[in-house]
Formats: C-alpha cells, sequence, structure tokens
C-alpha cells in the first residue's frame, strides 16, 4: 500500500519542515507529498483553486482520509486499526489530505472515506502536517509491534 499526503502551501525550511522530513524518512510504506498552492489571495477563489488541485491528484481506487475540524478523533491504536482495515482490503493508496487555511469544501468532506480530526483546538497548518506524519509513522509501529507507542 503506497501513502501521499496532498496539502496545501509549501512548507519551508525550519524546524516543521525537518521534523516532517525526519518522520517521511523513517516510513517504510512508500509515501510521496504533494504539496499544492493556490494563486489567488480571496479567500472563496483560494479555496476553490485548492478544490480544483486536490480533486485532480485524488485517484478513484484511493482510501481519502482528510484532516477537518469536524472529523473524528481518534487514538492511535484505532487509527492503526483504520489502516491495517484499508491495507487488508487491499487498497492500493491511502491519501491524505490537508486543506487550506479556509478548510476544506463539503464537495471534499463528502469524497473522504474518514475526517480525521486532532481534536477541537485549532493547530498551524504545517504542524499539523508535522503530527499527521507522526501518527502515520505511530501506526506504522503499532502494525509492526514495535515499542514505540506506549499506551
Amino acid at each position: 500500500m503506497k501513502i501521499e499526503l496532498i496539502a496545501a502551501g509549501r512548507l519551508r525550511h525550519g524546524p516543521e519542515f525537518e521534523l516532517c522530513r525526519e518522520y517521511i524518512k523513517r516510513l517504510s510504506w512508500p509515501f510521496t507529498l504533494t504539496e499544492i498552492e493556490s494563486k489567488y489571495r480571496d479567500e472563496s477563489q483560494a479555496q476553490s483553486d485548492e478544490l480544483s488541485q486536490i480533486t485532480n491528484r485524488l485517484q478513484p481506487a484511493a482510501c481519502v482520509i482528510a484532516l477537518d475540524e469536524r472529523g473524528k478523533s481518534l487514538p492511535s491504536r484505532q487509527m492503526a486499526q483504520k489502516i491495517e482495515h484499508f491495507q487488508d482490503a487491499g487498497t492500493p493508496l491511502l491519501q491524505f489530505v490537508i486543506g487550506g487555511a479556509n478548510g476544506l469544501d463539503e464537495t471534499l468532506r463528502q469524497r473522504a472515506n474518514l475526517l480525521l480530526s486532532f481534536g477541537a483546538q485549532t493547530w498551524p497548518h504545517m504542524l499539523a502536517r508535522a503530527m499527521l506524519l507522526e501518527q502515520i509513522y505511530r501506526c506504522q509501529q503499532i502494525l509492526k509491534n514495535h515499542p514505540y507507542h506506549r499506551d
């Protein structure tokens, strides 16, 4: 199974960049990071442009997991079980999506197989990206019965 993260915004060098790079390096699943950026400054145009760019990259056979404030907050073991379920079902590609500052469009939320939330707090997009990559790595380690995760 391959994993792709489609994320709005470009991660520049700095602490978040280094943290993301470290977790990507640790992944044993084939992984791709696709960064998108809107050329528009108007909020509604930017959101529409991001939706278009994200939608054009979604594969029909992929399982889409979108980060959204309305999503489910899952404990790490439960998230690992979800990923294992998709893997066992023969899902060829998991596509995680992080939208822009204006969030995800309803169309994209409905396309997602799972809406995932990191809780009620608001997180900076680049930090959310690092948090997601850590959780994907943690799920990998849980599924390998590695002691990285402790309950």
